[in-house]
């Protein structure tokens, strides 16, 4: 009987020390989960892209002479207006921090048309396309944060027009000369946004304005003959509006997570 007693006092004793025992341990140790990934935009590579907008162009001009003759005499300006699209290609190198210096080529088709009378002679009318428009630009930038990139651009461009004269007297209205194919070159400034929305993919808006001087322009005439061959001083400028979209080819490595 005493060695029963003594192993219920015993058993009772064990039950209620356990759950002592497994109270005071150290609770048994678990690794905290990782931050979630923070994104790290690298901005140094090359890309392409495409791009689509709306085009300006504003032609003057003025008579330098007629048949190998001066007559200087004006010939008036339009205004004209077109869609235009293309593609670029370029590279971009990022540096101390925010800053981001590159070069780009951009090429757009255009269809660029406008019209107006010559005020030197009524019975005429000028048309005129400005179209295959080239920039090569270097272009300087700021980070205003890790996606939105704001920056400046200059440099050359290039563009080809062309001019036709009609005569509307007598009816029907026929062309008198013409200079087709005129290969033009000035200079280009502009300034726009850049804004990476994934990985290596970025879209920006910008805006361009380009100056190609004067130039004396000969005509040719007519096919019916009807005009007197004119040597023709142009002046051409052109703005454009333009959006885009392009894909980076990043030399920094990829896009990581920084834990």
């Amino acid at each position: 009987m005493n060695k029963l007693l003594t192993g219920s006092i015993a058993a009772v004793a064990m039950a209620v020390a356990v759950p002592a025992l497994a109270a005071d341990m150290a609770p048994r140790y678990a690794k905290a989960p990782p931050p979630a990934p923070i994104m790290v935009y690298n901005w140094t590579g090359c890309y392409i892209g495409g791009n689509v907008g709306g085009a300006w162009a504003r032609i003057r001009e003025t008579s330098v002479s007629v048949a190998g003759v001066p007559f200087v005499s004006d010939f008036g300006s339009n205004e004209a207006t077109g869609v235009i699209g293309g593609a670029q290609i370029g590279c971009d190198y990022q540096f101390a921090g925010n800053f981001v210096f590159g070069v780009q080529g951009m090429f757009d088709f255009s269809d660029i048309r406008g019209s107006n009378v010559l005020p030197a002679f009524p019975d005429f009318f000028s048309q005129t396309r400005t179209r295959d428009v080239f920039t090569a630009t270097g272009r300087v930038g700021y980070l205003f944060g890790p996606q939105l990139l704001g920056y400046v651009k200059g440099g050359g461009a290039w563009a080809r027009i062309d001019t036709t004269h009609f005569a509307t007297v007598p009816p029907p209205t026929i062309v008198s000369e013409f200079a087709t194919g005129q290969d033009r070159q000035g200079w280009t400034v502009g300034a726009g946004l850049e804004w990476m929305f994934a990985p290596g993919w970025s879209v920006f808006g910008e805006y361009n304005y380009m100056d190609f001087g004067r130039k004396d322009v000969g005509f040719t005439t007519g096919p019916l003959a009807t005009g007197i061959p004119s040597v023709v001083s142009t002046r051409l400028e052109v703005s454009q509006a333009l959006v885009g979209v392009n894909y980076k080819f990043n030399w920094g490595g990829p896009v990581v997570a920084r834990y």
